[in-house]
């Protein structure tokens, strides 16, 4: 397990640094979450527990310590949501092979729905790169292949050239766990791929590397780089700058739900290892759908 000897301070700041750049959570939230992360240390600290190897029954002692303290069924979620994405993000980032975390419940609260983009905001996003450099030719193809796929951007950062088979329209994704899923794409993302293979790639790679998406200095693409890239092209559409690279996954999830695909399909194009993960976007469009029929229906 790499960085399993890490300081808790060093670990902690590294998924606060996952939580800004790739989750695009607000900075009330991230301190919510920091605090609660905290206090699990604190909690670990004092039972002589290493954070690397907690178990369940660790977690479920610290929660209940919370909850003899006076915490709120609203802060208790919260905290129980701090430490499922935690172990969630050591999962991924293969510092752990399971987390010990997936069980633990929730208190019933409202149930909050993540923000999408219209799909004219999407097209919108999506012509801000042009095509007169090697940079803007790749900025085009990463957003396009984003939107495309569904992909959680440390998935789209982290794949080859070999992953790709854009003759039949598809490529190959290892997601959280290691886990490999075959996600469809579209033609529109094929071409802008395409385009950057033939024309801004060979300009790019400085050494042999099999990474798919480079810098200008020849490296692969990092979270926070592809956050900030991101950033600029929000900025140029007119968007919400809190636009982060999950707000096009969600967007990507719901337009499919919005015409039509069935649950099923979504869950597996996006990963998700339980179908109820996927349930949002059933909310997501019913919640749209209600927003049209107000809108437009003569007695509503």
């Amino acid at each position: 397990m790499k960085h399993s000897s890490s300081e808790p301070e060093d670990i902690l700041r590294t998924f606060l640094g996952f939580l800004s750049v790739e989750k695009g959570l607000s900075t009330n939230t991230i301190i919510s979450y920091a605090r609660d992360l905290k206090k699990l240390f604190e909690f670990f600290r004092k039972k002589k527990i290493p954070w690397a190897l907690a178990k369940e029954e660790d977690l479920i002692g610290f929660i209940h310590t919370q909850s003899r303290l006076g915490l709120s069924a609203r802060s208790r979620a919260r905290c129980i949501s701090s430490v499922k994405s935690f172990y969630r993000f050591l999962v991924l980032d293969g510092i752990i092979k399971k987390s010990p975390a997936i069980n633990l419940s929730s208190p019933k609260i409202w149930l909050y729905l993540p923000k999408v983009l219209t799909v004219e905001e999407v097209g919108r996003l999506l012509k801000q790169p042009g095509e007169k450099n090697s940079r803007e030719i790749r900025d085009k193809a990463m957003l396009e292949l984003l939107y495309a796929t569904g992909l959680r951007v440390s998935e789209l950062i982290a794949l080859k050239v070999n992953d790709l088979n854009l003759e039949d329209g598809f490529l190959l994704c290892r997601g959280k766990g290691g886990k490999e899923r075959i996600v469809p794409l579209g033609r529109t993302a094929s071409i802008a791929v395409r385009n950057y293979l033939d024309n801004a790639r060979p300009l790019l790679m400085k050494e042999e590397t099999n990474d798919l998406f480079l810098t200008s200095r020849g490296k692969s693409f990092t979270r926070q780089g592809y956050w900030k890239m991101l950033k600029k092209y929000t900025q140029k559409a007119g968007l919400d700058l809190g636009t982060s690279p999950h707000v096009l996954r969600h967007s990507f999830a719901t337009h499919l739900m919005e015409r039509g695909a069935d649950l099923r399909s979504v869950q597996l194009m996006l990963g998700h290892s339980q179908i109820t993960t996927t349930q949002i976007y059933t909310h997501v469009s019913r919640q749209r759908l209600r927003r049209v029929y107000d809108k437009y229906h003569p007695r509503a």
